[in-house]
């Protein structure tokens, strides 16, 4: 039942960056300045939900790990890796908000610094999606993916392409005012 709840939440999760995304690119590319703070809001509380699901549902595997008396650790490394990368959006996760003044939604500073750790963040959250693909399809019941990995696949690298260019636009932008 929790990792069913997990799934939709992660499926919220996804819906809510992708549309996130979306607006603040435009914002960032300079059309417009609606980067939908209240989805964004909205978003943190399912992203915090869903990160204490996922610490939740590694301490029970750690237990059942120790009591069993073997790790498996090679056998594990793909649940390890989901562990990783979410750890990883979440440090990331910390400076998108400090970088984007949580309160105001302004930039105070974006510098190499601000830049560098906004394309680790989409990065990151592309990485967590891929890997956690199969197993969040699987709680829905949808087995057979193949026919449509591509064109899921393709849609990502679009969108990574476009939030990377709008956080690389707008840091041009930046130092040239």
């Amino acid at each position: 039942m929790i990792r069913k709840i997990n799934a939709i939440l992660t499926s919220l999760i996804l819906l809510g960056v992708i549309i996130h995304g979306v607006f603040a690119s435009f914002g960032l590319f300079g059309a417009s300045a609606n980067s939908m703070k209240h989805l964004a809001r909205v978003i943190f509380v399912l992203v915090a939900l869903h990160t204490a699901i996922g610490i939740w549902t590694t301490v029970e595997t750690l237990i059942a790990l120790k009591r069993a008396g073997v790790h498996y650790f090679k056998g594990n490394l793909m649940f390890w890796a989901r562990r990783i990368s979410g750890i990883a959006i979440m440090i990331l996760l910390v400076f998108h908000l400090v970088i984007f003044d949580v309160g105001e939604g302004r930039l105070s500073v974006f510098d190499g610094v601000a830049l560098t750790t906004q394309i680790l963040l989409v990065v990151s959250i592309v990485l967590h999606v891929v890997i956690n693909a199969k197993p969040m399809l699987i709680s829905f019941g949808i087995g057979r993916l193949k026919a449509r990995v591509a064109d899921i696949l393709f849609i990502l690298s679009v969108l990574l392409v476009v939030f990377i260019a709008a956080f690389i636009v707008y840091y041009i932008r930046w130092h040239i005012a």
